[in-house]
């Protein structure tokens, strides 16, 4: 197996297919209006799926044998990075949770 060649399209399939996605949920989802964002965030998971098809597909192409179990090894090893790197971006991006219990009143005398 080309582990070198594996594990570099798979990085580099999962930095570039969650750059994107993250990028363009910033961008696109914050303009976007309260009925639409199901759709725009739909298509934004269309990146980190085309980056991750194109890596299978190189490594399918650049490899001589048991072609499908390496290109196969690419795509699982891109999705995991991918979800990950998402994972990671959004509790880094994230908002803190809300109080639910409220303030105790406060004795101004």
């Amino acid at each position: 197996m080309r582990w070198k060649l594996l594990i570099a399209a798979s990085l580099l399939a999962a930095l570039a297919g969650a750059g994107v996605c993250y990028a363009a949920a910033r961008l696109i989802l914050e303009g976007a209006g309260p009925g639409s964002r199901g759709w725009y965030s739909a298509l934004t998971l269309l990146a980190p799926l085309g980056a991750i098809t194109y890596a299978a597909i190189f490594v399918y192409r650049h490899t001589s044998r048991r072609r499908a179990l390496q290109a196969a090894a690419t795509a699982l090893l891109a999705s995991l990075l991918t979800l990950t790197a998402l994972t990671f971006a959004s509790v880094l991006t994230g908002r803190a949770a809300p109080d639910l219990s409220p303030a105790p009143p406060s004795k101004n005398v």
